[in-house]
């Protein structure tokens, strides 16, 4: 997949699957504009970036709840890197619980960042596409928890199935001007947040488990995913938009039996 002169812009860089996105698009020669709140990690992952081959990048402390910031560094993306081709919205936090027992301004906040972050990034990105002509395409991170309903995962669990529907109805509504979004739907991933509400002394036991139930028998790569979002943004996806590329292991498509 050639990509050099490609600018996109990561949501959720500092860690994660924004991270390996980072770095497969830094390789291919690609403009970067990385956000994260954690701008001392994102500011590691910009040097990295730089070492791997990116043609330019910008870092930028950014809350993608706040569409301040958001406007903020799509104008800095524009001025200092170009115009936006692409976009990964990548940035998610997961807060667990029982609904009744969850206090409002927990749910609220995974909202923001999981719901509202997506949409309003997927916004700027939009009207850059729409101001400079440019036949975008936009690549969101779902989960398999907006289709399927694990334990005390209810707000996540929203979220992620909120920003699946978003997909749909953008890819419906920008088709018309060349512009594509889907969504790619990591399973297990090693990453920082799929034991966000797991005690850190039961991390392995849980890896074990979880090891057990993937029909493919691990957990993914950040690395694997970040695959599939390259290939949704590059040319040789040119013809699908509207679609959720599940990378799950085999999850989705298993039996709760397993007989």
């Amino acid at each position: 997949m050639t990509m050099a002169g490609s600018n996109v812009v990561i949501t959720g860089a500092a860690a994660g699957i924004g991270r390996a996105v980072a770095g497969l698009c830094a390789a291919r020669g690609m403009g970067l504009t990385l956000l994260d709140r954690d701008g001392g990690n994102l500011d590691a992952v910009a040097g990295w970036a730089r070492e791997s081959g990116a043609a330019k990048v910008v870092a930028l402390t950014c809350d993608v709840s706040r569409e301040h910031d958001v406007e903020l560094a799509f104008a800095a993306s524009r001025e200092q890197v170009g115009a936006v081709t692409g976009l990964v919205t990548s940035a998610g936090i997961d807060r667990g619980g029982m609904l009744h027992q969850m206090p409002t301004e927990i749910w609220d906040q995974v909202i923001a960042i999981n719901l509202r972050g997506s949409y309003l990034a997927c916004k700027h990105a939009l009207r850059d596409f729409l101001q400079t002509g440019v036949k975008g395409s936009i690549v969101c991170i779902s989960s398999p928890s907006g289709s399927v309903a694990n334990r005390e995962a209810a707000a996540y669990a929203t979220s992620k199935a909120g920003v699946s529907a978003m997909v749909r109805g953008l890819a419906i509504d920008y088709a018309g001007h060349g512009i594509r979004v889907n969504a790619v739907v990591p399973g297990a991933t090693e990453t920082g947040l799929m034991w966000a509400n797991t005690p850190k002394a039961e991390v392995e036991a849980m890896r074990q488990t979880i090891c057990s139930e993937v029909p493919l028998g691990r957990l993914a790569d950040p690395s694997e995913p970040a695959e599939a979002v390259l290939w949704l943004l590059s040319a040789s996806a040119s013809y699908v938009t509207g679609s959720s590329l599940v990378c799950d292991g085999g999850m989705l498509a298993k039996a709760s039996f397993s007989v």
